[in-house]
């Protein structure tokens, strides 16, 4: 196996390791991550004003949800060392002894880049509610929530701990569209519940199956030693797959995903589209690339035909949304397809991709999202046939949506193109795959390619040009705030499409480490039959 699973699985309990182990910290840097933002939100109540004012619980949420974002570029810039593939910064204290549950976290390149990824969309999501002014403390306690438990997901290694923390974020999630959704805001809030909670089932059985397979314990280190294989092996795999697939989301499980966008607030879709889909995508890589090895050998080419349909199929589906955040949504199906597809691409460049991609998308799902949330203040519709000529009264508004779809189209020169040639690359490069396998694959996402800038720029021209809604004539564009806004979620788009290190540092040692895992499980399998041979 990887390195990264090649910590012994025998430590120590400990709550931190000396400072200058690799895996380890004096100072318990991802606790205070992961609970500051949940202790700050047990003082919404106690803040002065109505339960309708604004200014105190937004003004609180925004300065934890700054420090926290300060915490990370601290704790992961100084003590956090990318050219090293196993886990870092751990920390263990047993938690609820009777059940097997530990307090255990750690960091390692899969890690790392997503919950800084997460902390700043939260930031920015916090930021862009400037204008919720109904049940204002409960709105920004669950934002809060929500940061802690996206921080706890990515961070855990202990599954009982990562399964009460991906459902402890439905909770957040649920009620942020029931409460402050659109007029089917109910629906689409007990859609994905019932999608989430129900592949959460799958989730809980493949893992407890994975922890009583042999000596019982539920540290994600132990389990990947395990690497099971043959029927049992590929039925955890599926469960997982399943399961995570939902939140990924992965076709035909993501019909929930339209509905919640087209009903939540911009806020609530960015937090959707910037950071829960990239859940799903890591879970796959941490679950079922890095403790399901051989199973995974065996499906992959199965998970890069869905990350196919889910390229074409979001594409076109795409087309036939007159809602502009539905479109999106469905743009955003389209490109986890890629996520996908990299990680069925087994090999290290793949890998690599599914990750950055999964960075990329983050960021410019988030701007998208952003900027629909500032023409929708304005204008009060997301109806693209009751829209136009939105260009001369919101010029700046105009000009960071076309550059985010310009991001989301893969241009060269934007963190989209770096990450989706990547996939490419690693597709094209696996010589598991036949020739033919190969060429069919890259053919067919390259459709989806090219049907991406086309319902993108046809959104653009229809929402900003044509002609001129009289009642949409004068509205005031982008102010100060917004523009912060835009330009923190768009800048790093550019800074990475030009200068891809800076993102891949980060996990390039992970995803090596990974693709490690699976050649040497290729190896030992083509050994053991040469001997039955």
């Amino acid at each position: 196996m990887s390195e990264g699973i090649g910590m012994d699985a025998n430590l120590a309990l400990m709550a931190a390791s000396v400072p200058d182990s690799p895996g380890g910290a004096a100072f318990p840097w991802l606790s205070l991550i992961v609970l500051l933002p949940a202790a700050v939100a047990l003082l919404m109540p106690l803040l002065p004003g109505d339960g309708n004012d604004p200014r105190w619980p937004r003004t609180l949420a925004l300065g934890a949800l700054a420090v926290d974002l300060g915490l990370m570029v601290v704790c992961f810039s100084q003590h956090f060392d990318g050219s090293l593939s196993q886990l870092q910064l751990v920390e263990r204290l047993r938690w609820v002894p009777a059940l097997g549950l530990e307090w255990s976290l750690g960091a390692d390149g899969l890690s790392a880049p997503l919950v800084v990824l997460s902390g700043l969309v939260t930031l920015l999501s916090v930021a862009a509610s400037w204008n919720i002014n109904r049940k204002t403390r409960l709105y920004f306690a669950l934002m809060l929530v929500q940061a802690s438990a996206q921080g706890l997901v990515f961070l855990s290694q202990d599954f009982l701990l990562f399964f009460l923390a991906w459902e402890l974020e439905l909770v957040p999630v649920y009620l942020l569209i029931a409460i402050w959704g659109g007029q089917q805001r109910q629906y689409a809030a007990t859609k994905f519940i019932l999608y989430t909670a129900t592949a959460s089932l799958l989730i809980l059985v493949s893992g407890l199956a994975l922890a009583f397979s042999g000596e019982f314990s539920f540290n994600l280190t132990e389990l990947a030693s395990r690497s099971p294989g043959g029927a049992f092996g590929l039925l955890c795999y599926l469960g997982f797959l399943i399961g995570f697939g939902v939140k990924l989301p992965m076709f035909p499980l993501h019909t929930w995903l339209p509905d919640a966008h087209g009903e939540a607030n911009a806020p609530v879709s960015m937090l959707l589209a910037g950071v829960l889909l990239k859940m799903g995508g890591y879970a796959l890589l941490r679950f079922n690339v890095q403790m399901l090895p051989e199973a995974h050998l065996t499906l992959a080419p199965a998970l890069v035909v869905l990350g196919i349909v889910n390229i074409v199929y979001g594409a076109l589906n795409a087309f036939a949304q007159d809602n502009v955040k539905r479109r999106i949504a469905c743009s955003s199906v389209s490109h986890m397809g890629f996520v996908l597809l990299g990680i069925g691409a087994i090999d290290a460049l793949g890998m690599s991709g599914a990750m950055l991609q999964m960075i990329s998308h983050g960021l410019i799902a988030a701007a998208m999202f952003f900027i629909t949330g500032v023409f929708y203040e304005r204008t009060k519709t997301l109806s693209i046939p009751n829209m136009g000529g939105l260009a001369k009264a919101l010029p700046i508004t105009f000009a960071f949506f076309l550059a985010s779809s310009l991001a989301s189209l893969a241009l060269p020169g934007m963190s989209g193109f770096v990450s989706e040639i990547t996939v490419f690359l690693g597709v094209t490069a696996n010589d598991g795959f036949t020739i033919g396998f190969r060429v069919i694959t890259i053919v067919l996402a390259a459709i989806g390619l090219v049907l991406t800038p086309v319902y993108l720029l046809s959104l653009c021209r229809r929402v900003f040009f044509g002609p001129r809604i009289p009642a949409l004539a004068v509205v005031g564009d982008m102010n100060p705030r917004e523009l912060m806004i835009g330009l923190t979620l768009l800048v790093p788009t550019l800074v990475i499409g030009f200068w891809p290190r800076v993102a891949i540092d980060f996990y390039e040692a992970s995803t090596n480490a990974l693709a490690g895992g699976l050649a040497t499980v290729t190896t030992v399998a083509v050994d053991r039959i040469s001997v039955l041979g």
